[in-house]
Order: structure tokens, then C-alpha cells, then sequence
């Protein structure tokens, strides 16, 4: 007697993943750093306010749209290529509108400089790395380097100093140093994570030649 045989699950088609949720939720993302850039350009405290507001909701976006793909197994090509390029456009814009301000001082603006410079090599390196069938995954210093990114960002777009009152004691918080400080931070392990990815790509490339020769040997 035959088994049964199964069939195997059929292949989504580009439009169906531009319409599953996940990458609906990543594409508002993409679609609300226009908004944050609005915001910030008015530049008063309430703006700015809301301007993080805004940012705050993008970077939500970005942990219930993955949640939710491997949830649903709505995981797509599309969402693979998406993902990342919102979380770079949301990143680098942000950075350079803030610098174009004028709210960050000159180490702030090469330290963008750097992270733009970073984040155009990397993406090169993977894209050669694909050309020639190789595979170059996510390091950990890329994702802790993005994550104070993030902070640093949402900290310098409230960019105000507010006094806490605890009380008994009082101090003064400054939300544009304290982002700086994490800026600054950020950039050491954008250097490292890109020193991480050149060595992944060398050493990819490097095994790949030694399989190809012995193969012809």
C-alpha cells in the first residue's frame, strides 16, 4: 500500500507578503520616519515630545512584526529584505537630520559619519558575500551597537534637561549628553561588530577557495 505523500507547502508570492501584517507593521515603520523628521525640525519641547513619541511607536513596530512572523510563520523573503532596511533607514536618517540641526557637536557629527560609512560597508560585504553564495549572519556586537543606537537616538530627540525631584535630593538630567554618551558608545561597537564582519567575510571566502581547490584536486 502507497503512503500518502504530502504536498509540499506552496510558495507566497510577493504580493501576499506585502500584505501580511508583519510586513504591513514594517512598512508603517518606513512610512513614520518622514513624520519624526517633521517633528524634529520644529524643534520646540513639545515637538520633540512627540517627535518621541512617534520614534518610540516605530521601534515597537519592529518588536511585534518579528514577533508575530515567527508566530505565524509569516517569515518572508520580502520580510528578510524589509526588516533590516527599516531599522537602517529609521537609524541613519534620524542621525543625519540631527546633525543637519545642528544638535550634535563636531565628534557627534563624524561619529555619524563613521556609522554611515559602517553601515554602507557592511551591506556591501553581504551583498558580495551573496554573490557568491555565502552567508554572513547577524553578530551580536551588530545587534547590542544597534540597540544603543536606538536609545541614543530616541534620547537625543527629547534633547531636553529636566530636573528630577526625588524628594530630598534633586539632580538634572540631561537628555542630549546622556544620548551623546551613548552615541559614542554605539560607535565603538559599530568599529568592532564591522572588524567582526570583515573577518566572517574573509574567512567565508577564504574556506570557500580551499573547498574549490580541493574539489579540483
Amino acid at each position: 500500500m502507497e503512503e500518502p505523500t504530502q504536498e509540499a507547502p506552496r510558495r507566497r508570492s510577493i504580493r501576499e507578503d506585502a500584505i501580511n501584517l508583519p510586513n504591513l507593521l514594517t512598512m508603517l515603520r518606513i512610512a513614520l520616519i518622514p513624520i519624526v523628521l517633521w517633528l524634529l525640525a520644529d524643534g520646540t519641547p513639545e515637538a520633540n515630545f512627540w517627535a518621541a513619541i512617534v520614534y518610540i511607536g516605530t521601534a515597537l513596530t519592529d518588536l511585534i512584526d518579528g514577533y508575530l512572523a515567527r508566530r505565524w510563520g509569516q517569515i518572508s523573503v520580502l520580510g528578510k529584505f524589509l526588516d533590516p532596511l527599516a531599522d537602517k533607514l529609521l537609524v541613519m536618517a534620524t542621525l543625519v537630520f540631527l546633525a543637519y540641526l545642528g544638535r550634535l557637536p563636531f565628534l557627534g557629527v563624524v561619529a555619524v559619519i563613521i556609522m554611515v560609512g559602517r553601515e554602507l560597508a557592511v551591506t556591501a560585504l553581504r551583498t558580495i558575500a551573496m554573490s557568491e553564495g555565502l552567508v554572513m549572519a547577524a553578530m551580536q556586537a551588530g545587534k547590542d551597537k544597534t540597540a544603543l543606537q536606538m536609545v541614543a537616538i530616541l534620547l537625543l530627540i527629547v534633547h531636553q534637561r529636566y530636573l528630577i525631584n526625588f524628594g530630598f535630593y534633586q539632580t538634572e538630567l540631561d537628555f542630549a549628553q546622556a544620548g551623546l554618551v551613548l552615541l559614542y558608545l554605539s560607535l565603538v561597537l559599530a568599529v568592532f561588530s564591522a572588524g567582526e564582519y570583515l573577518k566572517l567575510f574573509v574567512d567565508a571566502v577564504d574556506a570557500k577557495d580551499e573547498r574549490l581547490t580541493q574539489a579540483a584536486s
